[in-house]
């Protein structure tokens, strides 16, 4: 049986997933239509501990290429682009308490949003996955001299526990 992720140089990466590579978010199709979207393992090394999260309300319909959320770190500061256009359906409340869930546990505690899409066919021809995202994570992470390792890391993540 194929391993669902894999780990180089600490940073987590799971093949089910699609990925926009140059921006590290993430985005699952879940069973009722809607894509869940967040960071991934590799985007929290680089910014380090977030400390503060803007998320669009339930609601609000977002543009392909225009930013759902905002996320802050003590040394960076980034939009959270919608690459799959649509409504926002739901958003992790969490966040507004604990941002560094992001950190901690991004493909799970840490997601973002859940938006209800417009052309998910047309999204998803725009974002890569499987042994393609892997290989271009990699080559990512290789380029950005990125190593998501405990002691590495900014900061510890309970996924290593």
């Amino acid at each position: 049986m194929e391993e669902k992720a894999e780990i180089y140089r600490g940073c987590v990466i799971p093949r089910d997933l699609y990925y926009n590579i140059e921006n590290q978010i993430w985005f699952k199709v879940n069973e009722d239509g809607t894509v869940t979207v967040g960071a991934t393992d590799i985007g929290q090394a680089r910014a380090g501990k977030i400390i503060n999260i803007r998320i669009k309300k339930i609601g609000k319909r977002v543009e392909k290429g225009k930013p759902l959320a905002s996320l802050e770190s003590g040394k960076w500061t980034g939009p959270v682009p919608a690459d799959v256009e649509g409504e926002i359906v739901d958003r992790n409340e969490e966040l507004f308490e604990n941002p560094a869930l992001i950190n901690e546990d991004p493909y799970g505690k840490g997601w973002i949003v859940k938006i209800k899409p417009t052309d998910l066919r047309r999204d998803l021809a725009d974002l890569i996955t499987g042994e393609e995202a892997v290989k271009k994570l990699k080559e990512y992470i290789e380029r950005e001299g990125v190593d998501c390792s405990e002691g590495k890391a900014q900061i510890s993540k309970k996924f290593y526990s």
